[in-house]
């Protein structure tokens, strides 16, 4: 549990790396990328952006709307090509890793689980909603979104905290949590 949380806290404020057009990456990012979707807390988008292929692959998408728009075979080609070789990434990324879930459920259950918990509690730095911009990228439309970003106090926030609303949000969501699980239970338990 504690090794996971590290693991996927140091994923959430790691440094994006650079961009690459190779094949070979482009399948990688796919794999790479629905493995993370699969696990809970982690984004495979911004998998996606920390292996520096989001760009890529919007770029991709920018030239499959291009190639449509314009009718041009080739742009048109070379678009679906790159697409299909980040789904074939991703399909075998699939296929691999819910294999290897299943396997690990059934031989290491609470090991798993327990994993599993880390990930999501080294993921809540990502959603941590007081935020110190430290730099911005440009993305595919054009708008200068943040990049990387750190984690602050909402006391040394820019601006209003809000602090009041986020504490009745996250106890409403508790709260919602606890509600469904009561309900399941109680459903299980008539069964």
């Amino acid at each position: 549990l504690v090794i996971a949380s590290i693991l996927s806290y140091w994923i959430t404020i790691v440094e994006p790396m650079g961009t690459t057009d190779n094949n070979f990456f482009l399948f990688f990012a796919g794999f790479i990328a629905i493995i993370a979707m699969i696990l809970p807390g982690i984004s495979g988008a911004f998998i996606l952006l920390l292996i520096g292929a989001y760009a890529g692959v919007m770029g991709i998408i920018t030239q499959l709307s291009d190639g449509l728009v314009l009718m041009d075979i080739d742009i048109l080609g070379g678009a679906l090509l790159k697409l299909i070789i980040f789904g074939a990434g991703a399909i075998v990324g699939i296929k691999a890793f819910s294999n290897v879930l299943n396997w690990m459920f059934k031989h290491h259950k609470n090991l798993t689980l327990a994993v599993l918990t880390g990930f999501m509690i080294g993921a809540l730095n990502k959603i941590w909603p007081w935020k110190e911009v430290l730099e911005y990228r440009i993305d595919s439309a054009g708008v200068k979104v943040p990049f990387i970003e750190k984690s602050i106090l909402p006391y040394h926030y820019d601006g209003d905290p809000q602090l009041f609303l986020a504490i009745i949000f996250g106890v409403l969501g508790f709260l919602i949590i606890f509600l469904i699980e009561f309900l399941a239970n109680l459903k299980t338990n008539k069964s």
